[in-house]
């Protein structure tokens, strides 16, 4: 395993200067921390002002006032807390939206409610779209199965050795911890996406892992997301549920050129369609003549 994939758990993230770039506000998923974009802030603040607001801190006492209040940790609730930071830290809008998983579903959700106020969005192996998702997570966290709960984020094993998984075995030891993510969980899991599709009006590109283990459906993923208006998709070959990860170099252009205006005709490997074509073909291959 590279040794940078422990950045996502255990090391504090690089305070860089923002300049007059445009802004870049990075949200990432339910089994993430904002450390998790750790391959791709620094190449992505060459080019623009990133954040990364702590909306899913499971320690922190904003989330669990709310919890102690009786209250719901819903993708609303977490849309919200987007909506403070940004108004919070001051962020010049319109800015770009950059998120992963769980936290495409709270970007999209912003998004819909301040059209006007984000740019263009990249969405990472969103969930929310279409059907169910395995969530290895909740075992790991009952059960303290802590390597299915790693091993089903990516598709090369390589990235899910023992010292990622101690890790998270650290951060489930505390109880704060564990509660927080417990009920987040509980206010996040089934929630769906499908309906505000329509209704976004901003440049969306959606990048697809080929070999998704938490994602039930990635095609039916890939068709529902098609009723966003201005999207474009991408799939991209021996990736599990973390892209900004697995294939960090690939997703670092991809968005740098999405940003900016200037990403070319979808290359064939990563052509969505053609991904969509092949998985239909897989069933009359098997068929007996």
């Amino acid at each position: 395993m590279p040794p940078r994939v422990l950045k996502w758990i255990d090391l504090p993230r690089p305070n860089l200067r923002s300049g007059s770039r445009t802004p870049l506000v990075m949200v990432n998923g339910l089994a993430e921390q904002a450390e998790s974009w750790f391959a791709n802030k620094r190449q992505l603040s060459r080019r623009f002002d990133v954040r990364t607001p702590e909306i899913l801190t499971y320690d922190s006492d904003d989330l669990h006032h709310w919890i102690e209040a009786g209250n719901e940790v819903t993708v609303d609730y977490l849309a919200g807390r987007l909506a403070a930071f940004l108004e919070g830290a001051r962020v010049n809008a319109p800015y770009h939206l950059v998120a992963s998983s769980l936290g495409c579903q709270v970007a999209l959700t912003y998004a819909v409610a301040n059209p006007s106020k984000v740019g263009r969005m990249v969405l990472l192996c969103p969930s929310g779209f279409h059907g169910d998702e395995n969530m290895p997570m909740i075992d790991g966290v009952r059960r303290s199965r802590y390597d299915s709960l790693v091993g089903s984020v990516f598709h090369k094993p390589r990235f899910a050795d023992d010292r990622l998984i101690a890790a998270y075995e650290r951060k489930f030891q505390n109880r704060r911890w564990k509660k927080g993510v417990l009920k987040t969980l509980r206010g996040t899991v089934g929630h769906s996406v499908a309906d505000l599709l329509p209704r976004v009006v901003n440049p969306t590109l959606v990048v697809w892992g080929a070999d998704d283990q938490v994602l039930s459906d990635v095609p039916g993923s890939i068709l529902a997301a098609k009723r966003i208006p201005s999207v474009r998709q991408a799939v991209v070959a021996d990736c599990g549920h973390a892209p900004q990860i697995e294939k960090s170099r690939i997703i670092n252009q991809m968005i740098v050129r999405f940003l900016n205006d200037r990403l070319g005709p979808i290359p064939r490997p990563l052509d969505a369609n053609r991904f969509l074509a092949a998985r239909e073909a897989v069933p009359l291959l098997r068929s007996p003549s």
